[in-house]
């Protein structure tokens, strides 16, 4: 069996968890059959039975075009070159609504099974059309055939599955949940704290650590806001870049500044790290924060759960699934509004009770110790991608 990925991100052009989820899951599969992926990039290489090929994203004929429209317009040119070469694969995989459209003409002209998997939906990600303008409208078109036409749909949460049901015409039978993973012998403690000397973090003092994309749906500027409740003495690392659009990111910058001027521990490194010192940040923080406020799954959780670090996450999405309130973390309740664009009924409220769970943890020794073991057990018993590859590899099976 001969699978095929698409897919925007691959190494070493990863900005998102799906990005991550797509580099493992395809070592892994590798492991069981011919992976081919296919990436915006420049990528060229083989390696045993994974075989890596980029093609381009930027081009000059749309250097003239709509700012807003540019990044839609691209993707879809790219989505079309990635079909240029033949296709001798049993089956097409999608990831993400960027590499989407490139699987429709997949299935369309070379008559294979395809198979999407929703790291998030776009109905839900209002907050796009900031980025894309009327660009929301064609990447919501292209997500829509694509997960109505596809012959099955991996569901990284049992809620994102209901979210599916919910918001396009698909037959529940052919949805079926299978979860991100993780690399448990990559994502383990470290002592190596050259990370934490680079950036001048204090490594005699507390600190909770964010780590994600400048964007609405990763609910940053909550954790920013939060920052005036948290104890003065707890430093607060945002490992924090790729800004969804300028504005955000002037937004970003807007509030750290203006934090910065009542506490001088607020350590904002603004662009994606290596794992390796992803890693070493995990490793030494004493809770890891995730406000999101639309979260299929959330591997961010389970990578500083694998370094056995406490989690303080908003109970939204997959989150549920993946942090146990009161064993791994603490998950802070959030009421959101029920019109897009889904933000909290009350954004104050809600920054104060992530503070508030933040300082619980920080306090308590012996929880906050208990919750990084039990963390670490629970991605070891649930989040193995080993296990996940073989879940992909039977859907596979029954769809050729």
């Amino acid at each position: 069996m001969k699978a095929l990925f698409y897919t925007r991100e691959f190494p070493p052009y990863v900005y998102g968890g799906a990005g991550v989820h797509v580099e493992y899951l395809a070592d892994e599969l590798a492991k069981l059959m011919e992976v081919d992926v296919r990436c915006f990039g420049d990528q060229d290489k083989t390696s045993g039975n994974l075989t890596v090929k980029g093609f381009p994203y930027e081009n000059p004929v749309f250097d003239v075009t709509n700012s807003k429209l540019k990044a839609v317009l691209q993707t879809l040119s790219t989505c079309v070159q990635m079909n240029a070469d033949d296709i001798d694969a049993d089956i097409v995989h999608c990831h993400t609504w960027y590499a989407q459209f490139a699987g429709i003409i997949a299935k369309l002209c070379y008559g294979i099974p395809l198979v999407i998997t929703t790291h998030s939906l776009e109905p839900l990600r209002p907050w796009k059309r900031e980025q894309l303008g009327r660009g929301y409208d064609a990447s919501s078109w292209v997500e829509k055939t694509a997960i109505e036409m596809a012959d099955a749909v991996i569901a990284v949460s049992e809620e994102t599955k209901v979210d599916v049901l919910k918001h396009f015409n698909v037959d529940e039978s052919k949805v079926k949940v299978i979860y991100n993973g993780i690399n448990l012998q990559q994502y383990v403690v470290t002592s190596n704290t050259s990370t934490l000397d680079e950036y001048g973090i204090d490594k005699t003092k507390p600190y909770v650590l964010f780590v994600g994309r400048i964007t609405r749906q990763k609910g940053i500027i909550h954790l920013v806001n939060a920052i005036k409740y948290i104890d003065p003495n707890t430093q607060i690392v945002l490992c924090a870049g790729a800004p969804d659009t300028k504005e955000i990111g002037e937004e970003m910058e807007v509030a750290v500044n203006e934090v910065k001027k009542t506490r001088n521990n607020v350590i904002w490194i603004d662009k994606m790290l290596e794992k390796d010192k992803i890693i070493q940040l995990y490793s030494h923080a004493d809770v890891f924060c995730c406000p999101s406020i639309y979260e299929p799954f959330g591997i961010i959780n389970i990578e500083a759960m694998a370094c056995s670090t406490a989690v303080v996450a908003s109970a939204v999405g997959g989150i549920k699934e993946v942090v146990v309130n009161g064993e791994t973390g603490i998950l802070i309740p959030l009421e959101q509004q029920t019109e897009a664009p889904f933000e909290p009924v009350n954004p104050d409220k809600f920054s104060r009770d992530l503070a508030n769970g933040i300082n619980a943890l920080i306090n308590e020794d012996s929880l906050r110790n208990k919750m990084a073991i039990n963390g670490r057990k629970r991605v070891e018993d649930y989040f193995d991608w080993v296990a996940i590859a073989k879940q992909v590899e039977s859907l596979y099976k029954s769809l050729i």
